[in-house]
């Protein structure tokens, strides 16, 4: 046997057990396994991930699942190049993984306006950390869908905002809610401790170089007008690996002791339902609401936290806080906002109470200021293209905003892009005068 046909034996002889995982069906099946023993043992720490994170066909699964117009990171390396050479990129940041010689790179920093006119940071990561990043969030999903409670919805495979949506409306419907409480954690991403991170991390997780590597990427830095800043906090929103973290990091800190205290401190019913930083709570008694608010503010500050101070409010709500306000003096029970939607105490054709979910007007504003703009921006595109970007637009805008009772604003917002559409249409000519018609 000559050298090169040598060297192909010995190289075929030590790769990875996973490498034979070929197929979807392969790579869900040592999922699966993993997810049956995280559900036999809650306790159960796991030794031996990674192997299963470097697999050449997780990651090239893992490729396939990124956005492919996705902007690039600091590598400039796009969806497209990259895939240029799939097969040997995947073996060689297969390899580097393995070997531990693989490094995380900084991510970009971009800024994109709220709807509050402020700006919210967000990170753009390197191509190749999104593939590992996304790798290992589909093995590490794998352990934490299991322990993670039902009133916990953010960035969960199988749950949308609509789910969360759907479980505060029934809720409030359905059990003795007088009281709620909407609240929101002030620059949560920004603020997560990452000593405290890694040790709820380590509850579950025994593999090292699982530990290690999610470290580097919160250790990569951030690059912003070509500087690099090291942040000692937090971690970038905008990567695969950051909405498990996150999620992770509120199991431990908020879900598990919230669930803990509604039954053992609570008078009456406490319902919850978050969905990543947000989340809100319904009280059957004032008490309970206020009491748990204190206690809260003390549990966040443990661990780093801090409620908003406008965001968060103590509001009364439900099927009997209209009578009760009308009776004592005080007008209409205030509304709260979540997931994009206001929500207000109503009642339908029939007196029943009903919790009405609207559009958020100051997001319906944005949105057709941002519309107004792009209509601007494309003034001399062809017709017909600027008609389908504008077409794919209301269509998304209706598939999350078509709930029930809120066919109003819908109807407000496909009325107002008509108009933007119709006097963008009549600046393309002088001459020809388009019509309404």
């Amino acid at each position: 046997m000559d050298n090169s046909k040598r060297a192909r034996s010995e190289k075929s002889r030590t790769l990875p057990r996973d490498r034979a995982y070929v197929t979807p069906s392969g790579l869900q099946h040592a999922l699966e396994r993993i997810r049956q023993a995280a559900c036999r043992d809650k306790k159960l720490r796991f030794t031996a991930l990674w192997h299963h994170v470097y697999s050449v066909d997780r990651l090239r699964n893992a490729y396939y699942k990124l956005k492919r117009k996705a902007a690039a990171g600091v590598d400039h390396v796009t969806w497209e190049q990259y895939g240029e050479d799939l097969e040997d990129n995947l073996r060689d940041l297969s390899e580097r993984l393995q070997s531990g010689t693989y490094r995380a790179k900084p991510v970009r920093r971009v800024y994109i306006p709220k709807a509050d006119g402020r700006q919210r940071p967000l990170g753009v990561t390197a191509l190749e950390d999104k593939i590992v990043q996304r790798s290992t969030v589909e093995v590490m999903n794998a352990i934490y869908e299991t322990d993670f409670l039902g009133f916990s919805y953010g960035f969960r495979p199988g749950r949308s905002p609509h789910h969360a949506l759907d479980a505060i409306c029934v809720a409030i419907d359905r059990r003795k809610v007088n009281w709620v409480l909407d609240a929101d954690i002030s620059g949560f991403f920004d603020a997560i401790d990452r000593r405290w991170l890694v040790k709820f991390l380590e509850h579950r997780i025994a593999d090292p170089r699982v530990i290690r590597h999610i470290k580097k990427w919160l250790n990569a830095g951030v690059m912003e007008d070509g500087k690099r800043m090291d942040m000692e906090s937090g971690t970038p929103q905008g990567g695969s690996i950051s909405p498990v973290l996150a999620n992770v990091y509120l199991h431990y800190v908020f879900d598990l002791w919230a669930n803990q205290w509604r039954s053992r401190h609570a008078r009456g019913d406490v319902i919850v339902v978050r969905f990543a930083d947000d989340f809100v709570m319904g009280f059957e008694y004032r008490s309970d609401a206020e009491q748990f608010q204190q206690d809260l503010r003390e549990r966040f500050r443990k661990f780093a936290l801090e409620l908003h101070p406008d965001k968060t409010r103590l509001i009364e709500f439900g099927r009997s806080a209209a009578d009760n306000r009308k009776r004592r003096g005080e007008g209409k029970p205030e509304s709260f906002d979540f997931l994009g939607f206001t929500h207000t105490c109503d009642r339908s054709r029939n007196g029943r109470f009903i919790v009405l979910r609207q559009t958020i007007a100051k997001r319906m504003r944005a949105k057709l200021a941002e519309i107004k703009i792009e209509l601007r921006r494309r003034l001399h595109h062809a017709t017909p293209s600027v008609g389908s970007w504008l077409r794919s637009v209301v269509q998304g805008h209706f598939q999350y905003y078509a709930v029930p009772r809120n066919q109003r604003q819908l109807s407000a917002f496909r009325h107002q892009v008509k108009c933007l559409w119709f006097r963008s249409l009549r600046r393309r000519s002088q001459r020809h005068r388009i019509t309404e018609e």
